[in-house]
């Protein structure tokens, strides 16, 4: 009988094949026979883990923003000020998803076009969770008089919004230019944005 350590292994293992699958041929020519053949188990196997290929597909994605998720907890937790932490934090945004991408050819909606639907429905859940934990970090800005607004979450809504077109979704992160380039933009874009958050008496 499998551990449980096992079983989180395996079900790693089939998502790292993923990844590479969907990088080299993109979802519809990836097949569960070449996940189970990568991975080294039975096509059986890969069904104690997960229900379809759709499912794989999926998850796969909600790896890539739980990982980010557990990176912009912890600088949400760093003992630096309010707007140092947001601008890490938008950098961290854009960046993990983009080095998560860096090895595709095509871009993300062009991968995953034949199962749209659900994606836009996991994004739209994915931008709510990462906007609640940059609403922590804003609500602590406000109530130390260092960030201007009222209602957080709307803060933090506003301010993911408006880096949302440096993320690969449309686009490839060829198309989107290099990483160093992809960063400079985000931390302009950045500093942008905490200038407008910032209270003008802390300019000074």
């Amino acid at each position: 009988m499998k551990t449980a350590v096992q079983t989180v292994e395996v079900r790693e293992a089939i998502l790292d094949a993923t990844d590479d699958f969907l990088a080299r041929f993109g979802y519809k020519k990836m097949t569960i026979d070449d996940l189970a053949q990568a991975v080294g188990i039975g096509k059986g196997s890969i069904y104690l883990h997960f229900g379809s290929k759709e499912e794989i597909a999926l998850s796969h994605i909600d790896r890539v923003i739980e990982r980010l998720k557990i990176e912009l907890k912890i600088i949400a937790a760093k003992k630096i000020s309010p707007e140092e932490r947001i601008r890490q934090m938008l950098l961290k945004r854009v960046l993990h998803r983009f080095d998560s991408v860096q090895h595709y050819t095509r871009s993300l909606n062009d991968i995953l076009s034949a199962i749209r639907p659900k994606l836009l429905a996991r994004r739209k859940t994915y931008f709510e969770e990462e906007a609640e934990i940059f609403a922590v970090v804003v609500e602590e800005g406000q109530k130390a008089k260092i960030l201007s607004g009222e209602n957080p979450l709307e803060m933090a809504t506003t301010i993911l919004l408006a880096t949302n077109s440096l993320l690969p979704f449309s686009l490839t992160t060829r198309e989107l230019g290099e990483r160093d380039e992809i960063e400079e933009k985000t931390r302009r874009l950045a500093n942008l944005i905490l200038k407008g958050l910032v209270r003008r008496e802390q300019q000074k």
